[in-house]
């Protein structure tokens, strides 16, 4: 699975309302790069190198999937789109925007168009000051030391003057604490995992994981599932219970609200799939007896993707044991999800179609996304 990257860029203006083209250049990034994830203070310093006005500095960490010269290229655009002039005279000049890739995660690129981390990110304190508020225990990759260790050994003495105004997060516009218990679900391929991953890091949730790549049953129910269909469902029974139990009774308090990528109910969808008639009436009354206290979600997500995708998902993903998977078991567990959403009264429910879309590849879909789920 693909995994996001935390990156801090450095974002600086020196030209007319220079707060006004910092909030524009964060709004940018925020739509074409990542979730900004926290913004620092604002201060205004000298320029350096040139006869120029003040500039503002500040320093945001961004969670993204680009990689590091796509995202370099969107900063460049970014900054372009809000006038910024270039000159090839190899001197510094006035600045509506200038954008930074100071540290990319923890790698060490360079090459013909990248240097990260950033080449002369020791030798700036407007840089280090914003960026040791927002990441003072990062380590810089190839110096070994913390951010707050260079900003105390930074030997720059610019004068910097702290700002009192803020500057927004777009991504605050989303508030999904007014639930407790959101779950995410969807078709073997939907997606559910990942966006829950997504939402739990850029809202401040408690995550709760299906366990299924620890089920030894699941890899033997693909090659015969006749045998080890009854089997694999009661050792899912038993270990969501168990999870789902635990994880919401130790409710965490320094976060906002739990998210998890399935919810227990799921296991009466699969089971009447998989398993004969006989065996399923004898599950369900198990079911009920495990369940009939479980706590429910306050929102429920089903993420409708087209089967066609969910395959070439299921592909890209590699799992030996899923290779086999045809069309036909995947509409069967559609249509079980419908059905069991039409007859079963949950809190709330949003049912929303996802296909023709992809969430993890294209930023605003996935802006698109939330704000569905928001609705």
């Amino acid at each position: 699975m693909i995994e996001q990257k935390l990156v801090y860029i450095g974002i600086g203006s020196n030209v007319g309302n220079r707060f006004q083209h910092i909030q524009s250049a964060i709004d940018s990034i925020h739509y074409e790069v990542g979730s900004i994830i926290e913004i620092s203070c604002c201060y205004e310093s000298p320029a350096i190198g040139f006869n120029g006005s003040d500039f503002i500095n500040l320093c945001i960490g961004v969670r993204t999937f680009l990689p590091a010269e796509l995202l370099l290229s969107k900063l460049l655009s970014i900054e372009d789109s809000n006038g910024r002039e270039r000159f090839n005279d190899n001197n510094y000049h006035n600045r509506t925007i200038d954008l930074d890739l100071l540290l990319y995660d923890q790698d060490c690129i360079s090459n013909d168009v990248l240097t990260v981390p950033h080449q002369r990110l020791e030798q700036r304190n407007f840089v280090l000051v914003p960026l040791s508020e927002i990441a003072g225990e990062v380590h810089h990759p190839k110096l070994n030391k913390s951010i707050l260790k260079l900003r105390d050994e930074c030997p720059s003495t610019l004068e910097l003057k702290k700002q009192k105004k803020k500057l927004k997060n777009p991504l605050k516009k989303f508030n999904f604490s007014r639930y407790n218990f959101i779950a995410i679900e969807g078709n073997i391929g939907a997606g559910k995992t990942i966006l829950t991953k997504m939402m739990a890091n850029d809202f401040n949730a408690k995550i709760l994981l299906e366990r299924f790549a620890e089920n030894p049953f699941l890899p033997k129910f693909y090659k015969d599932k006749d045998r080890f269909a009854f089997p694999l469902e009661m050792s899912f029974l038993a270990d969501r219970f168990q999870q789902i139990s635990e994880d919401i009774a130790q409710l965490d308090l320094f976060k906002d609200f739990i998210i998890a990528d399935y919810e227990v109910y799921k296991s009466l969808i699969f089971s009447k799939i998989t398993l004969s008639k006989d065996e399923f009436l004898l599950y369900r009354k198990l079911f009920y007896l495990v369940y009939k206290d479980i706590k429910r979600p306050d929102l429920y997500i089903f993420l409708n993707q087209d089967v066609d995708r969910l395959i070439e998902n299921v592909k890209k993903r590699g799992r030996e044991y899923e290779s086999n998977l045809s069309k036909e078991y995947l509409k069967k567990i559609n249509l079980g999800y419908l059905e069991f959403i039409k007859e079963n009264s949950l809190k709330k429910v949003k049912i929303i179609d996802i296909t023709g879309r992809d969430f993890v590849a294209n930023r605003h879909d996935y802006l698109w996304l939330l704000s569905k789920i928001g609705e």
